[in-house]
């Protein structure tokens, strides 16, 4: 049910097992199953923050239950594991954190 999407304008190569290391990361961070989450990664999107076109990420974390009060140590855990990864700097990362209804959220042919 938690689903990471990363979009960037930076080319970011899938190798030695990024995408597996995000997946831990917001499994471990939300304290949930890993078997249940999504990684999905967009690269080479244009894409301009601040005006110029430097490395960035724009990030969406979606999960059920998810709290304001975990937000602050998300956002430092992804914006770190995004910058060791791929040398995108935590100030030129976007996250959107967002917590559908349970009956909004649909898997295994029925809703959460």
């Amino acid at each position: 049910m938690p689903y990471l999407s990363i979009t960037s304008n930076q080319s970011l190569p899938l190798q030695n097992g990024q995408l597996k290391t995000l997946s831990e990361t917001v499994a471990s961070a939300l304290g949930k199953p890993e078997s249940y989450v999504m990684v999905s990664l967009q690269h080479n999107a244009d894409m301009l923050f601040a005006g110029n076109d430097e490395p960035l990420a724009f990030c969406q974390l979606k999960s059920l239950g998810l709290e304001q009060s975990q937000t602050t140590a998300l956002s430092e855990k992804l914006c770190s594991c995004i910058h060791q990864l791929y040398k995108i700097p935590p100030s030129r990362i976007y996250i959107e954190f967002s917590s559908p209804a349970r009956p909004m959220w649909g898997w295994d042919n029925r809703t959460f």
